[in-house]
């Protein structure tokens, strides 16, 4: 990457408020920010100056709270501009920052909030004072909750405060930095799929260093405009979606939610986006049901135009040689493609995608389309970004290449292992988890078991997340479980067996796709009766249509249906989507139970 005056080195900047201040000196009239406004109907646009009089207001108001550096203050907001005043407001006085999911569970809340001594909280709408209200008890060590949008009633809790009380008015002049390099920036605490969640602490020198490295592996240019939707509480969209579009100078605009992503993407227009792979696994599942509604002509047009991109694609990258029906391609992507892109505001060049585990088929098809999805791998631990995908090679089927400055080596088990300045300073107050990941000399244990071929990095499986079998046959269930989702009947699956004689799958349906899959099969009755041997049955047959790629002892023998969709609500699944598997065998015991009975 060639660097511009326009792009903002670690050392320039030296903490994450030395960044903002740097953006703020460089490019005063450039675009920062877009955001819908609902009173205008329209969406507005904030230079980098607005956001500095805005950062310069919220500090007074911080330093009226009488913290001091070191001291944490949390945020459970949507993504919005107000999220980054706060963070750079409460960063420029050495504060700490714990981020909070707007649609965590209360008691999780609760405990991060007193797990980290937290002394104030800026949180968005009713419905979040509404959580803070059932868990008000446990809240102990909170000082000031402050409200961004005004309350029905008027809160009983002295505390409170909404944000039009809680700020001074005037102008006000930005804070000088109090903190350092090395200095804790923020604690963001994992998902707990197991046990409580722990405190990550990362520090100004983590989230600088990974963002720059990442800025070296894929180009991001001054005039690129990011549309943000994963929460800037999950370290991926916080790294990439925000600091380092502000190191390179680019734009960031807010998404309105998740149900009014497609229509945001077609008034923002953005180049670039960071995703998580679900996103694309629904959209290629939603193409999917589309498809069986066209002619078998149609059909076979949109996989030719497909399969086609995907090789042209694979001939750009120098891995296969040019054929004759690349000569078909500008035809096949005006009358496919060209739409396809579209629905992403067609000028989409870039999409960061991480979290999990990328289908390969799923990249294929869009790639193929030109909808260029390169996957990387991190974890919060990492901050969180070791290893993505270039352009000039990029290979889906694996995580990319190590970031320049990220060093990684394979254990005797084969775990991927990581030193670097990513790497976290440690789990608040938790001495003994912090030595269980990061050895004597420094190295990050990953969990994850990795080849590496030609420095390029391919997960093949976790460390604990392994069902091993009564006959000792070990099988992977999170690949198990993507490849079932790749069903669009099956909106949720999990894979159940450690010790039994066999597998089973607990899944959750798309009730809109059974009545289809019912009379493909020739069953009876309506989804409400799901318990019959000839529904399992055909519930089987479909999940061994997506699983016929794995092992003859990795295969499903009997399915249960759960009649409501998991979710953080329920306590099955983490604010950052994943699943609680011992929750799930908990709810789920009977149904457990009755597909193991006489086993």
């Amino acid at each position: 990457m060639t660097t511009t005056p326009a792009y903002i080195d670690p050392q320039a900047a030296l903490t994450l408020y030395g960044l903002f201040r740097a953006r703020v000196e460089r490019t005063p009239v450039g675009l920062a920010y877009r955001q819908f406004d609902p009173l205008t109907a329209s969406w507005c646009d904030s230079m980098w100056r607005d956001i500095a009089s805005h950062v310069a207001r919220w500090q007074a108001a911080l330093l009226k709270e009488r913290l001091n550096p070191g001291d944490r203050v949390a945020i459970m907001m949507r993504n919005c501009l107000e999220w980054v005043v706060f963070d750079q407001a409460a960063l420029g006085l050495g504060l700490v920052v714990v981020p909070l999911y707007t649609d965590d569970r209360p008691d999780n809340i609760a405990y991060v909030l007193q797990d980290s001594g937290a002394k104030l909280l800026l949180i968005g709408d009713a419905a979040h004072w509404e959580k803070c209200c059932a868990v008000d008890a446990q809240l102990t060590q909170l000082q000031r909750i402050v409200v961004m949008e005004k309350l029905d009633i008027v809160p009983a809790d002295g505390r409170a405060r909404t944000i039009s009380d809680w700020l001074p008015n005037g102008a006000h002049e930005l804070n000088p930095d109090r903190g350092r390099t090395d200095d804790l920036a923020s604690i963001v605490y994992t998902s707990g799929t197991t046990g409580k969640p722990k405190g990550v602490m990362l520090s100004h020198r983590n989230m600088l260093t990974n963002a720059w490295s990442g800025m070296h592996c894929i180009d991001i240019y001054a005039d690129d405009l990011f549309l943000s939707f994963l929460p800037l509480s999950h370290t991926l969209e916080r790294t990439v979606g925000y600091y380092l579009p502000m190191m390179a100078g680019a734009a960031v605009a807010y998404a309105r939610s998740i149900s009014q992503l497609a229509d945001d993407l077609l008034a923002v227009r953005p180049t670039v986006m960071i995703s998580v792979p679900r996103v694309f696994e629904r959209v290629y599942n939603r193409i999917q049901a589309q498809l069986l509604e066209k002619s078998s002509l149609a059909r076979k047009l949109f996989s030719h135009a497909a399969t086609v991109g995907w090789q042209y694609f694979l001939y750009q990258q120098k891995r296969r040689g040019w054929s004759l029906r690349f000569v078909y391609l500008p035809l096949l992507d005006a009358l496919i493609g060209r739409k396809v892109r579209a629905r992403f505001g067609a000028r989409l060049r870039l999409v960061v995608c991480g979290g999990a585990a990328l289908p390969l088929k799923v990249a294929q098809l869009f790639i193929g389309l030109g909808v260029i999805i390169t996957q990387g791998y991190g974890l919060t631990e990492s901050s969180p970004v070791i290893s993505v995908n270039r352009l000039d090679y990029n290979d889906p089927a694996s995580v990319g290449e190590p970031l320049p400055d990220v060093q990684v080596k394979i254990s005797d088990s084969g775990e991927l292992l990581v030193f670097g300045p990513n790497v976290m300073l440690g789990y608040w107050n938790n001495p003994d988890a912090t030595r269980d990941v990061i050895d004597e000399s420094g190295w990050l244990h990953t969990g994850d078991r990795v080849e590496i071929k030609q420095r390029r990095i391919y997960i093949t499986g976790r460390l604990k997340e392994i069902i091993v079998l009564s006959n000792g046959e070990k099988v992977p269930p999170v690949d198990m479980e993507s490849a079932l989702t790749m069903d669009p009947l099956f909106e949720q699956a999990a894979i159940i067996g450690e010790g039994r004689p066999y597998l089973i799958a607990i899944v959750v349906l798309n009730q809109m796709l059974w009545p289809q899959v019912a009379r493909e099969y020739k069953i009876e009755g309506d989804i409400e009766n799901m318990d019959s041997e000839q529904c399992e049955r055909a519930l089987v047959d479909r999940v061994g249509r997506q699983l016929r790629d794995f092992p003859g002892y990795a295969q499903v023998r009997r399915v249960a249906v759960c009649p409501e969709p998991w979710s953080i609500a329920n306590d099955l699944l983490t604010p950052t989507m994943k699943l609680k598997r011992q929750r799930l065998l908990q709810v789920y015991a009977e149904s457990v139970q009755r597909l193991y009975q006489g086993h």
